[in-house]
């Protein structure tokens, strides 16, 4: 079985190369009865035994008359899929658990094409109708469930119109990539060796802000937040569990560093990838060290997107 599969595929590689755009016609269209179809020609089979032992001649011209239906449907189920051409329209990157949308554009070049279904097996696929010398956007979902580059393999476009009794349909690889960060997942603060926090003890210290001091009051904790900053005494006056809000001070920024946390690769990535969300909403400069790169120190969408992306990659080939 798995020879078969591998055999299939280097066939398919060969038929319908990867691209992303991808015209179909008569080389890269299958067509096959459907179940209703096979049924179909089962009865017709047993119609035409009936007539040749009955000698009935309405029985042949019925047979004939539904086999050419048949035969007639072949052509207008092909003719449905024909000519239809797929563009890949790339898609964002997404986080581990998360649903991907890889968008898809379809276009003809002449006629209409209607209930054109799209999506990977065994996923279910969704159906679309696309408008003569038109354009349909589409959007199909797939689950993100390992970090790195999601490649959803060879799509499966079909058609069973107009009768539902063939099927004709086509597995085209529109060489799509999507980019899949690892799940955030909120934990202690992974600083460097040699990196400490800001302390209420820190002084003449410069920070970061509009006129803030060091010392900013207080805030819900939150996981993730440094016990250190844990404001006792209003907790014990049942003011619930605060800590102390510090500005960010000058010539401090903070260091996310693999090596200095527990646990397997997995679990550390995602803690790095929730504070590298957190520093950045914050707009905190950070650097992150991972054992083959450092990133920083700095801020911004470039940064974020920077680290992020190292992250899902982490021991994985930086191509798409």
């Amino acid at each position: 079985m798995a020879v078969f599969k591998q055999r299939w595929q280097r066939w398919l590689q060969r038929r319908i190369p990867p691209a992303t755009s991808v015209l179909l016609t008569q080389r890269r269209i299958f067509i096959i009865p459907t179940r209703i179809g096979a049924a179909y020609g089962l009865a017709l089979f047993l119609m035409l035994m009936a007539g040749v032992n009955y000698q009935n001649s309405p029985a042949y011209g019925l047979t004939f008359l539904l086999a050419s239906v048949f035969i007639v449907a072949i052509l207008h189920t092909y003719r449905n899929l024909a000519g239809l051409t797929l563009h890949a329209a790339g898609g964002s990157p997404v986080f581990v658990g998360e649903q991907a949308t890889l968008r898809i554009r379809l276009s003809s070049n002449g006629r209409a094409h209607q209930s054109i279904a799209l999506g990977w097996p065994p996923l279910e696929l969704q159906s679309y109708d696309v408008p003569g010398n038109g354009l349909c956007e589409c959007e199909l979902r797939v689950p993100a469930e390992r970090r790195g580059w999601l490649r959803p393999g060879r799509l499966r476009v079909e058609s069973r119109f107009p009768l539902g009794i063939l099927v004709a349909w086509s597995l085209v690889d529109l060489d799509q990539a999507l980019l899949v960060y690892p799940r955030p997942i909120a934990g202690e603060l992974p600083l460097a060796a040699g990196a400490r926090e800001d302390d209420d003890d820190d002084e003449g210290a410069r920070v970061f802000g509009m006129g803030a001091d060091d010392y900013q009051g207080l805030k819900t904790y939150q996981p993730g937040d440094s016990k250190r900053r844990l404001h006792w005494k209003a907790y014990s006056r049942g003011h619930g569990l605060l800590v102390k809000d510090f500005a960010a001070l000058a010539g401090r920024d903070l260091w996310l560093d693999f090596a200095a946390l527990d646990g397997d690769p997995e679990m550390r990535l995602s803690l790095l990838c929730h504070w590298v969300l957190t520093l950045s909403e914050r707009q905190q400069p950070f650097a992150l060290r991972l054992p083959n790169a450092v990133y920083g120190p700095d801020v911004g969408e470039t940064h974020r997107e920077a680290c992020l992306r190292a992250l899902a990659l982490f021991d994985q080939e930086d191509r798409a």
